[in-house]
Protein backbone atom coordinates (compact mmCIF):
# COMPACT_ATOMS: atom_id res chain seq x y z
CA UNK A 1 0.00 0.00 0.00
CA UNK A 2 2.79 2.34 1.19
CA UNK A 3 4.47 1.62 -2.24
CA UNK A 4 1.43 2.22 -4.37
CA UNK A 5 0.89 5.35 -2.52
CA UNK A 6 4.20 6.42 -3.15
CA UNK A 7 4.40 5.48 -6.78
CA UNK A 8 1.27 7.72 -7.27
CA UNK A 9 2.96 10.00 -5.16
CA UNK A 10 5.73 10.57 -7.74
CA UNK A 11 3.86 9.79 -10.59
CA UNK A 12 1.60 12.97 -9.61
CA UNK A 13 5.35 15.07 -8.95
CA UNK A 14 6.54 14.09 -12.64
CA UNK A 15 2.76 15.49 -14.26
CA UNK A 16 3.37 18.54 -12.28
CA UNK A 17 6.90 18.93 -13.86
CA UNK A 18 5.90 18.03 -17.27
CA UNK A 19 3.19 20.56 -17.11
CA UNK A 20 5.22 23.17 -15.82
CA UNK A 21 8.09 22.49 -18.45
CA UNK A 22 5.73 23.18 -20.81
CA UNK A 23 5.92 26.73 -22.41
CA UNK A 24 3.73 29.11 -23.93
CA UNK A 25 5.61 30.67 -26.30
CA UNK A 26 7.80 30.00 -29.18
CA UNK A 27 11.59 29.39 -29.08
CA UNK A 28 13.77 30.48 -31.98
CA UNK A 29 17.68 30.12 -32.38
CA UNK A 30 19.87 30.26 -35.50
CA UNK A 31 21.10 33.06 -38.00
CA UNK A 32 22.40 36.58 -36.95
CA UNK A 33 21.28 37.83 -40.27
CA UNK A 34 18.06 36.63 -40.05
CA UNK A 35 17.88 37.74 -36.65
CA UNK A 36 16.86 41.32 -37.05
CA UNK A 37 14.15 40.26 -39.56
CA UNK A 38 12.54 37.11 -37.14
CA UNK A 39 12.71 39.88 -34.06
CA UNK A 40 10.83 42.82 -36.21
CA UNK A 41 8.22 39.82 -37.23
CA UNK A 42 8.07 38.49 -33.41
CA UNK A 43 7.67 42.07 -31.79
CA UNK A 44 5.11 42.80 -34.48
CA UNK A 45 3.22 39.25 -33.59
CA UNK A 46 2.81 39.82 -30.10
CA UNK A 47 1.68 43.11 -30.19
CA UNK A 48 -0.80 42.64 -32.78
CA UNK A 49 -2.05 38.98 -31.67
CA UNK A 50 -2.56 37.14 -28.11
CA UNK A 51 0.00 35.09 -28.33
CA UNK A 52 3.28 35.61 -26.35
CA UNK A 53 6.26 37.45 -28.08
CA UNK A 54 8.64 34.70 -29.59
CA UNK A 55 12.04 34.32 -27.60
CA UNK A 56 14.98 34.90 -30.63
CA UNK A 57 18.05 33.61 -29.64
CA UNK A 58 21.36 34.32 -31.83
CA UNK A 59 23.13 31.77 -32.24
CA UNK A 60 24.48 31.06 -36.23
CA UNK A 61 23.10 29.27 -38.75
CA UNK A 62 25.32 26.09 -37.59
CA UNK A 63 24.40 26.34 -33.96
CA UNK A 64 20.95 27.25 -34.28
CA UNK A 65 20.90 24.18 -36.76
CA UNK A 66 22.46 21.78 -33.78
CA UNK A 67 20.06 22.72 -31.13
CA UNK A 68 17.03 22.88 -33.98
CA UNK A 69 17.52 18.66 -34.94
CA UNK A 70 18.53 17.57 -31.24
CA UNK A 71 15.50 16.27 -30.74
CA UNK A 72 11.37 16.43 -30.03
CA UNK A 73 10.17 18.38 -26.97
CA UNK A 74 9.81 21.31 -25.18
CA UNK A 75 13.34 21.42 -24.49
CA UNK A 76 14.17 21.84 -28.13
CA UNK A 77 14.08 25.14 -30.49
CA UNK A 78 10.35 25.02 -32.47
CA UNK A 79 12.55 27.51 -35.04
CA UNK A 80 15.40 27.83 -36.36
CA UNK A 81 16.99 30.83 -38.84
CA UNK A 82 19.60 30.49 -41.15
CA UNK A 83 21.23 32.56 -43.52
CA UNK A 84 22.07 29.43 -45.68
CA UNK A 85 19.85 26.09 -47.11
CA UNK A 86 19.90 23.48 -44.69
CA UNK A 87 22.69 20.43 -45.17
CA UNK A 88 21.90 17.56 -45.98
CA UNK A 89 23.99 16.11 -42.99
CA UNK A 90 21.68 18.67 -40.78
CA UNK A 91 18.82 17.41 -42.42
CA UNK A 92 19.77 13.67 -41.80
CA UNK A 93 21.02 14.28 -37.77
CA UNK A 94 17.03 15.61 -37.55
CA UNK A 95 15.54 12.63 -38.82
CA UNK A 96 18.06 10.22 -36.49
CA UNK A 97 16.23 12.47 -33.53
CA UNK A 98 12.93 12.01 -34.46
CA UNK A 99 12.67 15.61 -36.03
CA UNK A 100 10.93 14.35 -39.04
CA UNK A 101 8.78 16.60 -40.65
CA UNK A 102 10.34 19.99 -41.14
CA UNK A 103 9.30 22.97 -42.77
CA UNK A 104 11.28 25.26 -45.24
CA UNK A 105 10.34 29.03 -45.53
CA UNK A 106 12.69 30.85 -48.09
CA UNK A 107 12.32 34.61 -46.79
CA UNK A 108 14.27 36.27 -49.36
CA UNK A 109 17.61 37.44 -50.30
CA UNK A 110 20.64 39.46 -49.17
CA UNK A 111 23.88 40.12 -49.88
CA UNK A 112 27.04 39.59 -48.43
CA UNK A 113 28.67 42.72 -47.65
CA UNK A 114 32.56 43.78 -47.48
CA UNK A 115 32.56 47.24 -45.94
CA UNK A 116 35.15 49.63 -43.86
CA UNK A 117 34.75 52.89 -42.23
CA UNK A 118 33.69 55.42 -44.07
CA UNK A 119 37.07 57.43 -42.35
CA UNK A 120 38.84 55.30 -44.98
CA UNK A 121 38.77 55.12 -49.09
CA UNK A 122 36.04 53.15 -50.60
CA UNK A 123 38.18 49.99 -52.02
CA UNK A 124 36.99 48.03 -55.57
CA UNK A 125 38.15 44.76 -55.47
CA UNK A 126 37.68 41.52 -57.41
CA UNK A 127 36.76 38.60 -56.14
CA UNK A 128 39.84 37.11 -57.20
CA UNK A 129 41.67 39.78 -55.17
CA UNK A 130 39.43 39.07 -52.29
CA UNK A 131 40.25 35.79 -52.25
CA UNK A 132 44.22 35.88 -52.64
CA UNK A 133 44.00 37.86 -49.81
CA UNK A 134 42.22 35.73 -47.35
CA UNK A 135 42.96 32.10 -48.84
CA UNK A 136 45.01 30.11 -46.66
CA UNK A 137 47.19 28.86 -49.61
CA UNK A 138 47.44 30.52 -52.75
CA UNK A 139 49.11 30.07 -55.99
CA UNK A 140 53.14 30.86 -55.84
CA UNK A 141 53.99 34.26 -56.79
CA UNK A 142 56.62 33.61 -58.64
CA UNK A 143 54.93 31.47 -60.84
CA UNK A 144 54.07 27.24 -62.31
CA UNK A 145 50.63 25.51 -60.89
CA UNK A 146 51.67 24.95 -57.04
CA UNK A 147 50.31 26.48 -54.10
CA UNK A 148 52.32 28.07 -51.31
CA UNK A 149 50.62 29.28 -47.74
CA UNK A 150 49.33 32.55 -47.98
CA UNK A 151 52.57 35.40 -48.28
CA UNK A 152 50.58 38.34 -49.02
CA UNK A 153 50.38 40.81 -45.72
CA UNK A 154 49.18 44.02 -48.24
CA UNK A 155 46.35 44.81 -50.26
CA UNK A 156 49.03 46.22 -52.55
CA UNK A 157 50.72 42.97 -52.65
CA UNK A 158 47.59 41.03 -53.55
CA UNK A 159 47.07 43.96 -56.55
CA UNK A 160 49.23 46.83 -57.24
CA UNK A 161 46.28 49.06 -57.61
CA UNK A 162 44.96 48.69 -53.95
CA UNK A 163 46.41 50.65 -50.97
CA UNK A 164 49.28 49.58 -49.37
CA UNK A 165 47.52 48.58 -45.73
CA UNK A 166 47.89 45.34 -44.27
CA UNK A 167 45.33 42.92 -44.46
CA UNK A 168 42.86 42.70 -41.80
CA UNK A 169 39.43 41.54 -42.46
CA UNK A 170 37.17 40.94 -39.18
CA UNK A 171 34.55 37.71 -40.38
CA UNK A 172 32.00 35.33 -38.74
CA UNK A 173 33.43 31.64 -37.56
CA UNK A 174 32.86 28.62 -39.05
CA UNK A 175 29.49 28.32 -37.31
CA UNK A 176 28.16 30.75 -39.29
CA UNK A 177 25.78 30.37 -42.07
CA UNK A 178 27.47 34.28 -43.32
CA UNK A 179 31.05 32.62 -42.97
CA UNK A 180 29.65 29.34 -45.45
CA UNK A 181 28.11 31.56 -47.99
CA UNK A 182 30.74 34.17 -48.07
CA UNK A 183 33.44 30.79 -48.85
CA UNK A 184 31.13 29.40 -51.01
CA UNK A 185 30.28 32.00 -53.17
CA UNK A 186 33.12 34.86 -52.30
CA UNK A 187 35.93 32.98 -51.82
CA UNK A 188 35.35 30.06 -54.01
CA UNK A 189 34.15 32.60 -56.97
CA UNK A 190 37.83 34.49 -56.78
CA UNK A 191 39.40 30.62 -56.53
CA UNK A 192 37.94 29.48 -59.64
CA UNK A 193 39.26 32.04 -61.93
CA UNK A 194 42.47 30.23 -61.97
CA UNK A 195 41.91 27.81 -64.42
CA UNK A 196 44.27 24.82 -63.19
CA UNK A 197 42.68 25.71 -59.86
CA UNK A 198 38.66 25.52 -61.39
CA UNK A 199 39.98 21.75 -63.11
CA UNK A 200 40.50 19.75 -59.83
CA UNK A 201 36.43 20.13 -59.38
CA UNK A 202 36.18 16.94 -62.12
CA UNK A 203 39.78 15.30 -60.07
CA UNK A 204 38.92 15.38 -56.70
CA UNK A 205 35.95 17.72 -55.20
CA UNK A 206 36.85 17.46 -51.99
CA UNK A 207 40.40 18.92 -52.90
CA UNK A 208 39.08 21.59 -54.80
CA UNK A 209 36.48 22.62 -51.93
CA UNK A 210 39.09 22.55 -49.67
CA UNK A 211 41.67 25.04 -51.63
CA UNK A 212 39.08 27.41 -52.82
CA UNK A 213 37.23 27.60 -49.49
CA UNK A 214 39.92 27.54 -46.10
CA UNK A 215 40.43 30.57 -44.99
CA UNK A 216 43.96 31.71 -43.86
CA UNK A 217 44.70 31.14 -39.92
CA UNK A 218 47.56 33.57 -39.48
CA UNK A 219 45.91 36.61 -37.94
CA UNK A 220 44.80 38.61 -41.49
CA UNK A 221 41.24 36.86 -41.13
CA UNK A 222 39.91 37.57 -37.54
CA UNK A 223 36.81 35.59 -36.16
CA UNK A 224 34.80 38.12 -34.70
CA UNK A 225 32.07 35.87 -33.64
CA UNK A 226 28.49 35.91 -34.45
CA UNK A 227 27.76 39.48 -33.27
CA UNK A 228 27.72 41.31 -36.33
CA UNK A 229 27.48 44.28 -34.18
CA UNK A 230 30.37 43.87 -32.69
CA UNK A 231 32.55 43.95 -36.05
CA UNK A 232 30.54 47.32 -36.91
CA UNK A 233 31.73 48.45 -33.91
CA UNK A 234 35.78 47.61 -34.51
CA UNK A 235 35.31 48.94 -38.03
CA UNK A 236 34.11 52.45 -37.27
CA UNK A 237 37.70 52.86 -34.54
CA UNK A 238 39.77 50.79 -37.04
CA UNK A 239 39.43 52.64 -40.49
CA UNK A 240 42.15 50.06 -41.97
CA UNK A 241 40.12 47.15 -41.42
CA UNK A 242 37.53 45.25 -43.70
CA UNK A 243 34.26 43.59 -42.20
CA UNK A 244 32.21 40.75 -43.60
CA UNK A 245 28.69 40.83 -42.66
CA UNK A 246 24.86 40.39 -44.29
CA UNK A 247 23.93 43.63 -45.77
CA UNK A 248 21.02 44.85 -43.99
CA UNK A 249 23.85 45.34 -41.24
CA UNK A 250 25.32 47.56 -43.85
CA UNK A 251 22.60 49.03 -44.41
CA UNK A 252 21.20 50.12 -40.87
CA UNK A 253 25.23 51.47 -40.54
CA UNK A 254 25.65 53.69 -43.54
CA UNK A 255 26.44 56.80 -41.36
CA UNK A 256 29.67 54.71 -40.34
CA UNK A 257 30.07 52.32 -43.16
CA UNK A 258 30.95 51.80 -46.94
CA UNK A 259 30.37 48.48 -48.91
CA UNK A 260 33.52 47.63 -50.98
CA UNK A 261 32.70 48.06 -54.79
CA UNK A 262 32.88 43.93 -55.84
CA UNK A 263 33.55 42.90 -59.63
CA UNK A 264 32.33 46.77 -60.46
CA UNK A 265 28.72 46.25 -58.20
CA UNK A 266 28.37 47.94 -55.18
CA UNK A 267 26.70 46.24 -52.39
CA UNK A 268 23.21 48.24 -52.59
CA UNK A 269 19.38 46.68 -52.38
CA UNK A 270 18.80 47.24 -55.54
CA UNK A 271 21.81 45.45 -57.17
CA UNK A 272 21.22 42.68 -54.68
CA UNK A 273 17.56 42.98 -56.04
CA UNK A 274 18.74 42.69 -59.96
CA UNK A 275 20.84 39.79 -59.06
CA UNK A 276 24.18 42.39 -60.24
CA UNK A 277 25.85 41.70 -57.25
CA UNK A 278 28.49 38.91 -57.29
CA UNK A 279 28.20 38.13 -53.57
CA UNK A 280 24.43 37.31 -52.75
CA UNK A 281 22.37 34.25 -51.00
CA UNK A 282 18.67 33.07 -49.99
CA UNK A 283 17.65 33.59 -46.45
CA UNK A 284 15.58 30.93 -44.80
CA UNK A 285 13.84 29.20 -41.27
CA UNK A 286 12.80 26.17 -40.87
CA UNK A 287 10.08 24.95 -38.35
CA UNK A 288 9.52 21.72 -36.77
CA UNK A 289 6.19 20.51 -37.96
CA UNK A 290 5.49 17.52 -34.06
CA UNK A 291 5.84 21.38 -32.32
CA UNK A 292 2.69 22.87 -34.44
CA UNK A 293 -0.22 22.48 -32.22
CA UNK A 294 1.81 21.73 -28.70
CA UNK A 295 3.53 25.16 -28.58
CA UNK A 296 1.16 28.33 -29.28
CA UNK A 297 1.34 30.50 -32.39
CA UNK A 298 4.08 28.40 -34.34
CA UNK A 299 1.43 28.07 -37.65
CA UNK A 300 0.54 31.81 -36.83
CA UNK A 301 4.14 32.66 -36.77
CA UNK A 302 4.80 31.52 -40.17
CA UNK A 303 1.69 33.64 -41.92
CA UNK A 304 2.70 36.66 -40.04
CA UNK A 305 6.26 36.26 -41.46
CA UNK A 306 5.24 35.16 -44.83
CA UNK A 307 2.19 37.56 -45.36
CA UNK A 308 2.89 40.79 -47.47
CA UNK A 309 2.63 43.14 -44.79
CA UNK A 310 5.46 42.03 -43.42
CA UNK A 311 7.97 40.79 -46.39
CA UNK A 312 6.13 41.80 -49.27
CA UNK A 313 7.91 44.88 -51.38
CA UNK A 314 5.76 47.61 -49.45
CA UNK A 315 6.57 45.30 -45.91
CA UNK A 316 8.27 46.54 -43.16
CA UNK A 317 11.42 43.76 -43.88
CA UNK A 318 12.29 45.04 -46.80
CA UNK A 319 12.70 48.35 -44.88
CA UNK A 320 15.07 46.53 -42.37
CA UNK A 321 17.43 45.72 -45.45
CA UNK A 322 15.53 42.44 -46.75
CA UNK A 323 15.47 41.59 -50.39
CA UNK A 324 11.98 40.39 -51.15
CA UNK A 325 11.51 37.03 -53.30
CA UNK A 326 9.55 37.63 -56.63
CA UNK A 327 6.01 37.97 -57.01
CA UNK A 328 5.73 34.58 -58.15
CA UNK A 329 8.27 32.60 -56.10
CA UNK A 330 6.83 34.65 -52.46
CA UNK A 331 3.03 33.55 -53.41
CA UNK A 332 4.23 30.00 -53.96
CA UNK A 333 6.34 29.82 -50.79
CA UNK A 334 3.79 31.66 -48.56
CA UNK A 335 1.50 28.75 -49.64
CA UNK A 336 3.58 25.78 -48.84
CA UNK A 337 4.96 27.44 -45.60
CA UNK A 338 1.58 28.66 -44.06
CA UNK A 339 0.40 24.89 -45.09
CA UNK A 340 3.54 23.36 -43.40
CA UNK A 341 4.13 21.05 -45.98
CA UNK A 342 7.34 18.99 -45.01
CA UNK A 343 10.87 19.24 -46.94
CA UNK A 344 12.46 16.40 -48.43
CA UNK A 345 16.00 15.87 -47.98
CA UNK A 346 18.13 19.42 -49.75
CA UNK A 347 19.92 16.76 -51.60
Amino acid sequence: MKKSVLTLAVLGTLSLSSVAMARDSINIVGSSTVFPFATTVAENFGNATAFKTPKIESTGSGGGMKLFCAGVGVEHPDVTNASRRMKVSEFEQCQENGVKEITEVMIGYDGIAVANSKKAPQLKISLRDLWLALAKDVPNPEGGEELVPNPYKTWKEVNPELPDVAIEVLGPPPTSGTRDAFAEIAMEGGCKTFDWIAAMKKEDKNQYKAVCRSVREDGAYVEAGENDNLIVQKLDSNPDALGVFGFSFLDQNVDKLQGTIIEGVEPTFDNIAAGDYPVSRSLYFYVKNAHVGTIPGIQEYVTAFTSENAWGPDGYLPSKGLIPLPDAMRAEVAKSSQALEPMSSPK
